[in-house]
């Protein structure tokens, strides 16, 4: 039964395998940092490849795509791996910007059928386009990107790192599910950016697993100073300190800007960690 059968008060249920400790060894997590360099994608194909397609415009294709990952309740990382597709494609291949939700669409189908046991169909992509995209165009669409991309879609991309990162940082009992949900919304919030294209997953993984650490004031619960931790994630991730800390520094900003976005009260201007859980999605 697809979870378009289901009635309004029932859900889907996604099963997914058992933690398996031996995915998170350090063989694992080496073979992730050399393979992610092929995905990383330069915020340059506005000026090099697009003259339609802007930034703007891709900043309102993610969040028409967010929200329907939202809607459905969709596994992590299918966001993330959909907007990785849609740039590497950009890249590559001029389009017209009318094409660009057909686009969204169809490397949410694909995300989706890599990432989730019960993957988004063409008919329901076709319905949140307005039926502007036939399911069968979405399907011929799907070929196309999956050719352009060399078939090479199990891309590594922020979210895979967040477990090796929440294995090897000695967190209080209690605190591995928030910080994992709140470094997920910071993985989130900088997929929407395009200016984030220029950092691969590991940088934009390690400095959002800091930016839920120093928001939920993990170092005044006896956890590390944040000079400590990245300097940990930087030996860890094989980067240099600055480079992370940069990371870090522009996800703070880009919190407090969608904060701003969100809310219309007035916020207190203290130095005090900005609260990731006021963000919604």
């Amino acid at each position: 039964m697809s979870s378009m059968d289901l009635l309004c008060t029932e859900r889907a249920t996604e099963c997914t395998a058992m933690p398996d400790p031996s995915l998170l060894s350090d063989r694992v997590l080496a073979n992730l940092l050399r393979t992610e360099d092929s995905y990383i994608c330069s915020s340059s194909y506005f000026q090099c490849v697009q003259t339609e397609i802007t930034p703007p415009m891709r900043r309102t294709l993610a969040e028409w795509m967010l929200d329907i990952v939202c809607l459905h309740d969709c596994s992590e990382g299918v966001f993330t791996l959909a907007m990785n597709y849609v740039d590497r494609f950009l890249s590559v291949v001029p389009m017209d910007s009318s094409k660009l939700q057909a686009l969204g669409a169809t490397c949410l189908l694909i995300a989706s059928k890599m990432r989730q046991t019960t993957p988004l169909s063409p008919k329901l992509m076709e319905f949140y386009t307005s039926h502007s995209s036939s399911a069968r165009a979405i399907r011929s669409f799907e070929f196309l990107v999956s050719a352009k991309l060399k078939w090479d879609l199990l891309a590594v991309t922020a979210p895979d790192f967040l477990p090796h990162l929440l294995c090897r940082v000695p967190l209080q009992e209690g605190l591995t599910d928030m910080v994992l949900r709140h470094a997920n919304t910071f993985i989130t919030l900088a997929t929407r950016e395009h200016k984030f294209c220029m950092y691969p997953g590991s940088i934009i993984a390690g400095a959002s697993f800091a930016a839920a650490l120093v928001g939920i004031n993990w170092s005044s619960k006896g956890g590390w100073p944040l000079s400590r931790l990245l300097d940990f994630l930087g030996t860890l991730l094989h980067v240099e300190r600055d480079y992370l800390s940069n990371c870090f520094l522009q996800l703070e900003d880009l919190l407090k800007e969608t904060l701003e976005e969100n809310s219309e009260e007035t916020r207190d201007a203290s130095t005090t960690p900005t609260d990731v859980n006021r963000v919604d999605f």
